[in-house]
């Protein structure tokens, strides 16, 4: 028996999630963070790498770049070719390094959902950030609009990336809900966006605003004073495998900010200058995270209720 028919008389790999975004030798963000997140919550991944760096752009040095558009199509159509599909759930996307990237993906999805339509897809639309601006390609932002939104079941920008892809202001917790609620069409059942109006925010707390076509509640969390990067990607990759493992959206949410703030403190106690991910032994009884209703009482003002409170 040669060895291609052993290898197909051989059942291939149960995939549950496919996660493509960026990888890092050095570091945790991208995939360095979402794999591991996903497989601790009993999912097996398959990561696709879109850009592959030495660590992230803010060190002295930086080696890597996007990955050839002839390996990333490849990579996608070979976890095809290998029929390791049949068990999809999610597919996650991240950081995207070109509009190549982009433009293969949105064919090799919307492909996928024509067989399966019950595959969901979540997508964080990694752009930029208020402290440094748009940092890809800008004309990313109309690709997303165009071929990868209307793919999506669920978005989780920031708030920088959430004014950039509206065209709207989000100065408020009623402008981010508006605005997030204008990208609640076709699949799109969910949009949750991170550091949401931090000029609102109290002392020592960061918010989230959870948004979907029957309610918006806000979420807050403890602000835990150290900033590595890859936070955003820890925050949607948890996001994603509480929702897929059947959890509700807000408590899914909920768990994420947890997740996040629980690795913040574990950073910070170990004074690294990158994201430490805590283990199943770290506990912080302490932080609560509190979920609103966030309700429009009138034209002109708001009103929040319905406290919950995740332990």
């Amino acid at each position: 028996m040669t060895e291609e028919a052993s290898l197909s008389a051989l059942r291939p790999l149960r995939l549950e999630v496919v996660s493509v975004q960026s990888q890092v030798v050095y570091g945790r963000v991208g995939n360095n963070v979402a794999v591991p997140t996903l497989e601790r919550l009993g999912l097996s991944v398959a990561a696709v790498p879109t850009v592959v760096f030495s660590n992230t752009p803010h060190y002295p040095t930086l080696h890597g770049g996007a990955l050839p558009i002839e390996w990333f199509d490849g990579y996608l159509r070979d976890l095809l070719a290998r029929g390791a599909l049949h068990a999809l759930r999610v597919i996650l996307v991240g950081y995207l390094g070109n509009l190549a990237q982009a433009q293969a993906l949105a064919r090799w999805a919307r492909a996928l959902l024509k067989e399966r339509a019950d595959l969901r897809i979540v997508i964080d639309p990694v752009m930029g950030d208020l402290d440094h601006g748009i940092y890809v390609d800008p004309n990313l932002v109309d690709v997303y609009r165009r071929d990868l939104l209307p793919l999506a079941d669920g978005l989780t920008p920031n708030g920088f990336e959430l004014a950039h892809l509206t065209g709207l202001a989000v100065n408020d917790v009623e402008s981010v809900v508006t605005a997030a609620r204008t990208l609640l069409t076709g699949r799109i059942q969910w949009v949750a966006v991170t550091s949401a109006v931090p000029d609102t925010w109290a002392q020592d707390e960061m918010q989230v605003v959870l948004v979907t076509r029957k309610q918006a509640e806000v979420i807050t969390h403890p602000r835990i004073h150290a900033t590595p990067k890859g936070t955003g990607d820890l925050f949607c990759a948890t996001l994603t495998g509480h929702w897929v493992n059947g959890v509700g959206l807000p408590e899914a949410v909920a768990q994420a900010c947890r997740q996040v703030v629980h690795a913040l403190r574990h950073t910070e106690q170990a004074q690294c200058a990158e994201l430490l991910l805590p283990s199943g032994a770290n506990s912080y009884d302490n932080d609560a995270i509190y979920v609103r209703e966030f309700i429009f009482a009138s034209a002109s003002s708001h009103a929040e209720s319905d406290l919950r409170i995740f332990p």
